[in-house]
């Protein structure tokens, strides 16, 4: 039968006392170490520390990048926790060339723009200069060219405001590979019918259109050219019905309602 070691009180008393005063000291390290973190959040937040100090800009080509940081409103003095994003992107919306912005800040010390500007869709010829038009109708009158770039149609004769905003709008929602071969427009401003047009495309042909739904009209015009010899010459009719008119030839009027009941 073994012996059990009996321990005394006095030895365990000893024991005891150190490992309370370990747990104490783990208890003040970890009451400390929160201290100081809420402490150092507090300066940070106080202190010039927590001031912006970089700005990224992206999706600009056409507002230049120093003009959309000045009219955000924010510098080196801005504490980023104080930025007002609703009312800075409110403010770049109403730059005509902006279709949306959104605002984001990353910590420590970066806010982020970003910008979705509004398509440019062609140009408008005054005197002897180029002025890129955007989506929603408006021509950029600071920004010139002497000459053409060729990424956008010539709008020609586009004199009203409405018509050209008409135009634009429709302009924008056109699928890339009929936008892309389109060389001129030009406003017929006719009495009878003040939305008529014509084009002057990039693969020989001309179009005559209305402005009226004419990104959903224009939608059948690679199928029209598809069917005609690169080498004829005349004019595609899209409106109500679709019909190629050779130049000097006379196009009966039943030969129209035939193609007309053809589409």
């Amino acid at each position: 039968m073994t012996k059990e070691k009996i321990v005394s009180i006095e030895d365990r008393i000893p024991k005891l006392k150190q490992a309370r005063k370990k747990k104490a000291n783990r208890r003040l390290v970890f009451y400390l170490s929160i201290f100081f973190f809420l402490l150092s959040i507090i300066v940070y937040l106080q202190s010039p520390l927590s001031n912006v100090k970089t700005i990224v800009v992206t999706g600009n080509s056409l507002y230049p990048e120093e003009k959309v940081i000045e009219q955000s409103g924010i510098n080196n003095d801005t504490n980023i926790w104080t930025i007002q994003k609703e009312e800075i992107m409110n403010t770049l919306e109403k730059n005509p060339i902006v279709d949306k912005v959104t605002v984001e800040t990353r910590l420590p010390w970066t806010v982020e723009i970003q910008l979705i500007e509004h398509e440019r869709i062609g140009y408008i010829k005054k005197e002897d200069d180029y002025y890129p038009i955007l989506g929603n109708g408006e021509v950029l009158s600071e920004s010139k060219n002497d000459r053409l770039t060729g990424d956008a149609p010539l709008l020609v004769n586009f004199t009203d405001k409405k018509i050209l905003i008409e135009m634009s709008e429709e302009l924008s929602k056109l699928p890339t590979n009929i936008f892309n071969i389109i060389s001129e427009i030009h406003w017929s401003q006719a009495d009878l019918n003040s939305k008529e047009i014509t084009l002057f495309m990039s693969d020989g042909f001309m179009v005559e259109s209305s402005i009226r739904d004419f990104s959903e009209k224009m939608k059948v015009y690679p199928s029209i050219a598809a069917q005609l010899d690169p080498n004829a010459e005349g004019i595609i009719h899209i409106g109500v019905g679709a019909y190629f008119e050779p130049y000097n030839q006379e196009i009966t009027e039943e030969e129209i309602i035939t193609n007309d009941n053809e589409e």
